[in-house]
């Protein structure tokens, strides 16, 4: 029996100008299956997904998803992919929660990259004694951003963009997340202060969010350097909760790097769930 994947509906165009297609996982002329695939946006990092993997319980641990996932791989590269980025979700309905597809997915190289986790927000937490906040100025804006932004484009030569490129894409998110600099009314800048010295800031975005079940996103949080194993990074979570609730945001959502048990922890203690893990492969 032959397992292949078969379009499932026309293609369309995501908010950001990438393709993304449904498929039917066929055995033979038989459905058992669906996977979307999404191909990276213009300007963006190379970088395809693939989402909603499913297979009929069935037809489950015969090789179906392997096969499916492979395809799904030369699908993306046809359209142009040097990266493939598939997210686990998990939640009430994933019974068996990650291990299967964790399973699956190391046994193909990938590797885990990341994770997202969201809380539910309801009461502003209170800041450590001899913390306090202040909005970020335009003046302190334009080397926050050059600070952060290296970092950021350092990821994207990594996921396969030029110099160049990398460039673009941080100009571009400069001026769509952050149009109007530590003014804008679609994201939160804050300073955190400690016995009167800045000791860390963050970035909470309300639009253009990567997930749809969140009505805020922390882009990034950092405490200085010299600062560090202080506390601080709690100090500046619960300020993000504080800064949300303000908002009326009532859902915050984080991405965490596997790479970064510490910050996961820190997560972890405050009460945030993991809801998706995500894989990543680089397609030769």
């Amino acid at each position: 029996m032959t397992t292949t994947l078969r379009p499932a509906g026309p293609e369309t165009t995501t908010e950001g100008g990438g393709r993304s297609r449904a498929f039917a996982i066929h055995v033979n002329s038989r459905p058992v299956g669906s996977v979307r695939l999404t191909g990276p946006v213009p300007g963006r990092p190379p970088v395809g997904q693939v989402r909603e993997l499913h297979v009929e319980p069935d037809e489950r641990r015969r090789g179906r998803a392997t096969v499916a996932l492979l395809a799904a791989e030369e699908v993306l590269r046809g359209w142009g992919c040097a990266h493939i980025d598939a997210g686990v979700p998990l939640g009430p309905e994933s019974a068996d929660g990650p291990a299967p597809a964790e399973r699956l997915l190391t046994a193909l190289g990938y590797r885990h990259r990341s994770t997202h986790m969201v809380k539910e927000l309801h009461t502003a937490p209170d800041l450590p004694q001899g913390s306090s906040a202040r909005p970020m100025s335009a003046a302190e804006f334009p080397a926050w951003w050059e600070k952060n932004s290296a970092s950021f484009r350092a990821g994207l030569v990594e996921r396969g963009l030029t110099e160049e490129q990398a460039q673009q894409v941080s100009a571009h998110t400069l001026r769509t997340q952050l149009p109007d600099g530590a003014a804008g009314r679609d994201a939160a800048l804050r300073v955190l202060v400690h016995e009167g010295a800045d000791v860390g800031t963050l970035w909470i975005g309300y639009r253009a969010l990567p997930r749809p079940d969140v009505d805020a996103w922390v882009y990034d949080v950092e405490v200085a350097e010299e600062r560090r194993g202080r506390g601080h990074g709690r100090a500046l979570m619960l300020l993000a909760e504080r800064v949300c609730l303000d908002a009326g945001a009532g859902r915050l959502g984080l991405n965490v790097f596997a790479d970064n048990p510490r910050a996961r922890g820190l997560y972890t203690s405050l009460h945030y769930r993991t809801v998706e893990q995500h894989y990543a492969k680089r397609l030769g």
